[in-house]
């Protein structure tokens, strides 16, 4: 097939991230390495408007190489032009590869992201590109991970948008995305005019011409100049990022000392009123267990609502004292006579009443005190009743 941009087009398009399909791309474009310039800039006008999928399938193009499968695009363009002694697609590649790169790792997903990192580390254990033209892309790289990870939302943002970066922070992160934005490419023009330098003022080499040695030292003057503009706005960017990080400290080391007063005055308090709460809590328990132990006033006042009063205490009955009874005389147990009972009219009235009231007292035992005990018959002597006619004479012997 006969080289074109058509064509060349028609090659990337098709390109998948299989080995066979990476290697036939790469042996037909190293058949045509002598439109090498060409050939890049479709290349990168391909990877412009492809996905992120068939970008990184365009970086495996130059890296495939030993028959491995995940072997990466511009690599393999680079390897097989070193082994012809040819370069065309290195010095072709080296202008473009940073920008590149950097367009296919940007908006990848991370699992592309970490096959494309994978590739340029192979770049640079192999030393497929000068060194100023490898830490050209891992810079880019680099500043993309930055601002990847300072466009992620904080912890509980909201996910509409807004700043998710404290305010105090604004200041440092745009200091600092000028020191990484200047710092990128410092290195690489450093190293030139270091280079360049060096390459100027080799007394190895043969002196050229005066008039061509003049212009090649006003091209240095150039490049030295150059490369000492882009180290004092770097400079000039890390003393603005340093200054806004010890204003940011001193201002975080205040409140750490007003902090630390504030956690120390809040232990004394918290001991204090710890000390407070043990004392009110032993007082506590000290009335509970004097309470208990006495019964408190609404308990006994309870009690003695609900118990009934005690009953009045009495006197142990005494039994009376037996007294010495004497049974009666017969006589007295005998009738009077009728003719008697004129005579002693008086003395039957007189003893009548106490006859009576002796009785009964004998037959009902009861007992109102000392004073009214039984009276008693002191004498020993039976009443006169009278003659004793009628009585039998056993009897009156009895009597006598």
């Amino acid at each position: 097939m006969a080289y074109n941009d058509d064509a060349v087009l028609a090659r990337l398009s098709a390109l998948n991230d299989s080995h066979d399909s990476i290697a036939t791309a790469a042996q037909w474009i190293m058949f045509h390495r002598r439109h090498a310039d060409r050939t890049v800039q479709l290349w990168v006008q391909r990877l412009r408007d492809s996905s992120a999928s068939k970008r990184l399938s365009l970086i495996y193009l130059a890296n495939a190489l030993q028959h491995l499968s995940n072997m990466y695009a511009l690599q393999e363009v680079a390897q097989q032009s070193r082994i012809r002694h040819k370069e065309d697609f290195i010095l072709a590649f080296s202008p473009v590869i940073a920008e590149a790169t950097a367009i296919a790792y940007k908006g990848a997903p991370s699992e592309l992201q970490g096959k494309i990192r994978r590739v340029v580390d192979v770049w640079k254990d192999r030393t497929i590109f000068e060194v100023p033209i490898q830490e050209a892309i891992e810079t880019r790289l680099g500043e993309l991970d930055k601002a990847r990870g300072t466009a992620k939302p904080a912890f509980g943002g909201s996910p509409f948008g807004g700043s998710s970066m404290p305010s105090e922070f604004a200041p440092l992160v745009s200091a600092h995305q000028s020191v990484a934005k200047l710092s990128g490419p410092l290195k690489a023009t450093v190293s030139t005019a270091d280079q360049e330098y060096e390459k100027q003022t080799d007394t190895s080499t043969p002196a050229p011409s005066a008039p061509v040695y003049a212009a090649r030292l006003h091209g240095l003057l150039k490049t030295l100049a150059s490369a000492e503009v882009a180290v004092a706005e770097c400079v000039k960017a890390r003393e603005d990022l340093i200054t806004g990080l010890e204003k940011l400290l001193d201002t975080h080391r205040t409140s750490l000392e007003a902090d630390k007063a504030s956690a120390s005055r809040l232990a004394e308090r918290k001991s204090e009123i710890e000390k407070k709460k043990q004392v009110v809590e032993l007082a506590i328990m000290q009335a509970l267990s004097s309470s208990e132990q006495n019964g408190s006033p609404d308990e006994k006042g309870l009690d003695n609502q609900d118990t009934e009063p005690e009953r009045p205490k009495m006197e142990a009955l005494t039994p009376p004292k037996m007294e010495a009874l004497t049974p009666p005389a017969m006589e007295a147990l005998t009738p009077p006579s009728a003719e008697a009972a004129p005579l002693h009219a008086d003395s039957s009235l007189e003893t009548a009443p106490a006859s009576t009231t002796t009785v009964p007292q004998q037959s009902l035992p009861i007992y109102f005190g000392e004073s009214n005990k039984r009276r008693r018959i002191d004498d020993g002597e039976f009443p006169d009743l009278g003659n004793d006619d009628g009585i039998d004479a056993d009897v009156a012997e009895m009597l006598k």
